[in-house]
């Protein structure tokens, strides 16, 4: 197969930091060629190079596409070649339609009049092609994240795409729309597109990809013909991180002590329909020094119940009893929860867990004020003090508190979020989706740090969608489907097989 697209000796600095090196990539035409690496390796800043994101002129080194040397300006100079990119955080205008999304800047018009009949069987031929059932006309707010990437798709497709670029398409998604949208791309392949896909998901990689480029701090390291048989995880993996990883979980001693946490009874109504109950009866207890997991698909009410137990933060008609220690407490609001001793690390870091346009000083003792102030006035210099101690216990990258973490790489992102809540010095963490996001370099951190809570006689709750974290870090792991606990397994019983027997015996 001939290349589709080569970049050559790709150089692209920023003040004080090379974020690429002389990177070189060569995907031929009609693969699935996917980039690998750890958060901050540049994987994301050579797509935006090749789109046109950062223009020509911005860095040094040639791309060459479809045998032609190219120079863009703009996205719309890339977009005019065929060449699309679906960023992570996805660009669609949650008011509109999906028709006017589709076609939003490229509308199907005659004399400066949208042409909606046209607009609409265009739209229903283009979600026919990506398997969406949805109506032209539905508002694109009400669709799952999965749907949505799905509009993006299309919407690329509308563009007459050559060369679909998709940055961690399957971050926020289930495992059923995960395996959805691969399916999808092994299908557009089948039609000629070609793809470039960014994702540290290992078992997609090598589901779909015909070859691999890893990235490591700026610099192409590897790239793997996956037809040559040597796609194997741990070779990305060393490839990725500069060494062996016989261990992707740290060993812990497992040491669970008294009582901490316990749930009597939890009943949880949603917060607009009130004839719908999320989550149903409820109980369950968490020692001290112990990671108790939870796993389920995608809806069975795992963010729900977290949400509900943190200062009812989620849900309506909420019941049941909290103890702490053995005694109940008042967990009606989030500061009463964190009084109470519960942090909460949400799923959703950028919106609920951040301020990104804020510095990690700030961010780090956002939960926690009190502990900073004087009457009220927040001291600048316990608050940097503070920070300061949280970078370095947690190994956060950066030369400094003051930078923005808007700017950091998503495992140090979820870093400032962990330090933000040890920082309240809670008694029970829960963890939902902890390393959802990032790669397995910085997961094997952020798994090391939770060890070390729970040998400091932390209780730990840990959501996951990933069941293969789940059995390597938790010492028992709750089933839930459809709001309720449908069984309960401890880490010797636990596996992929018994878990999922647990949620379709139901």
């Amino acid at each position: 197969m001939a290349a589709l697209l080569e970049m050559h000796n790709i150089t692209k600095t920023f003040p004080g930091v090379k974020a690429l090196d002389n990177v070189s990539l060569e995907v031929r035409e009609g693969e699935i060629h996917a980039i690998c690496g750890e958060n901050g390796a540049g994987k994301s800043t050579l797509m935006k190079v090749l789109s046109g994101v950062y223009p020509v002129g911005t860095y040094d080194g040639q791309i060459v596409y479809d045998g032609q040397p190219a120079r863009f300006s703009g996205i719309r100079d890339s977009e005019d070649r065929g060449i699309i990119i679906i960023h992570q955080e996805l660009a669609l205008v949650p008011l509109l339609t999906v028709a006017e999304n589709i076609f939003l800047g490229n509308e199907r018009a005659s004399r400066g009049v949208i042409d909606w009949p046209e607009t609409f069987r265009q739209t229903e031929a283009l979600l026919a092609k990506v398997g969406l059932r949805e109506t032209p006309g539905t508002k694109v707010d009400s669709l799952g994240v999965g749907k949505q990437q799905l509009v993006e798709i299309a919407k690329a497709l509308s563009k007459n795409v050559r060369l679909l670029i998709l940055d961690e398409p399957t971050a926020a998604l289930s495992e059923g729309d995960s395996q959805a949208l691969l399916d999808l791309l092994l299908e557009l392949k089948s039609q000629g597109v070609t793809s470039i896909i960014i994702s540290h998901k290992l078992n997609e990689v090598r589901r779909i990809a015909d070859s691999v480029t890893v990235i490591r701090d700026g610099a192409t390291i590897s790239t793997i013909d996956a037809r040559g048989g040597d796609l194997t995880e741990d070779r990305i993996v060393r490839d990725m991180v500069g060494r062996d990883m016989a261990h992707r979980y740290p060993d812990r001693d497992r040491r669970a002590g008294d009582t901490v946490f316990e749930l009597k009874d939890w009943n949880v109504w949603h917060p607009e329909h009130a004839d719908r109950q999320m989550i149903r009866d409820l109980s369950m207890t968490v020692r001290g020094g112990e990671v108790v997991g939870i796993a389920g698909l995608m809806g069975a009410g795992r963010t729900e119940l977290a949400m509900s137990i943190f200062g009812r933060s989620y849900g309506r008609n909420i019941s049941g009893q909290v103890l702490m220690h053995g005694k109940p407490v008042d967990v009606s609001t989030v500061d009463r929860a964190i009084k109470a001793g519960l942090a909460y690390v949400t799923e959703d870091r950028k919106s609920l867990g951040l301020i990104l346009e804020e510095t990690i000083r700030r961010n780090t003792v956002l939960a926690n004020l009190d502990a900073v102030a004087t009457r009220g006035v927040v001291e600048e210099g316990r608050e940097t003090a503070v920070a300061e101690k949280y970078r370095d216990v947690l190994s956060i990258r950066t030369p400094s508190v003051f930078q923005k973490v808007m700017n950091l790489s998503g495992g140090n992102q979820q870093k400032v979020v962990l330090a933000k809540w040890l920082f309240t010095e809670p008694d029970l963490l829960i963890l939902d989706e902890p390393t959802r996001g990032i790669d397995v370099g910085a997961k094997y951190e952020i798994y090391s740090i939770i060890n070390d809570l729970s040998a400091a006689g932390k209780a730990v709750i840990m959501i996951s969608s990933e069941m293969p974290e789940l059995l390597g870090m938790c010492d028992r792991i709750h089933v839930m489907n459809e709001g309720r606990f449908v069984g309960e397994l401890t880490a010797e019983e636990a596996s992929q097989e018994a878990i999922m027997s647990l949620i379709v015996r139901e």
